[in-house]
């Protein structure tokens, strides 16, 4: 059994007096591989579209010059895409940022409609440092960072969606964004990862600096908040010691 240490985030954390001295430690012999390729294809359930959302609304305001990050020529590109803030009630708000290449702002509102009630569902601690969403076409990954969730709508309806893992995947690339920079570096987490008996998923082995917490994040929001959408065999493939109550 792997054991997975997990993040004291500020709304749902262990208290941390004497933590590197109580992390648990466990018989790693015979333990090789991961247990997962990459953790947000494990199970489609634990967000669903049912599920609450913070999400309120939003207006469109206009085009105005924006530096955004695409994929399909991997590099920023300066363009005047369609703003539409989206409000959320808990006084969080994300610039939607949509690509003027949707044709007009009725087929952008579109778009901008489609991904903040999902991105509400996140808790606050993953929307919190999320200042602007990236909307563009293209056939490539999603992406975390840079105070930004970045969607490529054709990755997104090929794949994710289809997978029924598209709230799976926001909330990993949430964690990159509002976790990866208070965390990454954080000589407690190095510690934990010391202590661990391996990583929780290949994709997490093969980047540890820079998968590792947002590969690790899902299956603690699951356990801790979605335990009974989730089987008790994947319960035994890890546990986690930050219990609060």
């Amino acid at each position: 059994m792997i054991l997975v240490i997990l993040i004291c985030l500020q709304q749902f954390c262990c208290q941390p007096n004497n933590f590197a001295n109580s992390i648990m430690t466990h018989n790693c012999e015979g333990l090789k591989e991961p247990p997962f390729q990459g953790t947000i294809f494990i199970n489609s359930d634990i967000v669903t579209p049912e599920d609450f959302s913070t999400f309120v609304g939003l207006t469109y305001n206009g085009r105005e010059e924006r530096v955004m990050f695409d994929r399909r020529v991997d590099n920023w590109i300066t363009i005047w895409p369609y703003l539409f803030p989206a409000l959320f009630d808990d006084s969080l708000q994300i610039e939607i940022q949509v690509n003027p290449e949707f044709g007009n702002y009725q087929k952008a509102m579109i778009q901008a409609e489609k991904f903040p009630p999902i991105i509400g569902q996140l808790p606050t601690e993953l929307r919190k440092d999320v200042k602007t969403v990236w909307i563009h076409r293209g056939n490539f990954p999603f992406g975390g960072g840079n105070n930004n969730l970045l969607i490529h709508t054709d990755y997104s309806s090929l794949n994710y969606e289809k997978q029924g893992i598209l709230e799976e995947t926001l909330i990993h690339e949430a964690a990159h964004t509002s976790l990866d920079e208070y965390h990454s570096n954080d000589s407690l987490w190095f510690i934990a990862q010391e202590k661990d008996c391996g990583f929780i998923s290949s994709y997490a082995q093969e980047h540890p600096d820079r998968e590792d917490i947002a590969e690790s994040y899902l299956l603690y929001f699951a356990v801790k908040f979605r335990s009974g959408r989730i089987s008790s065999d994947l319960k035994k493939k890890f546990s986690y010691p930050c219990q609060t109550g």
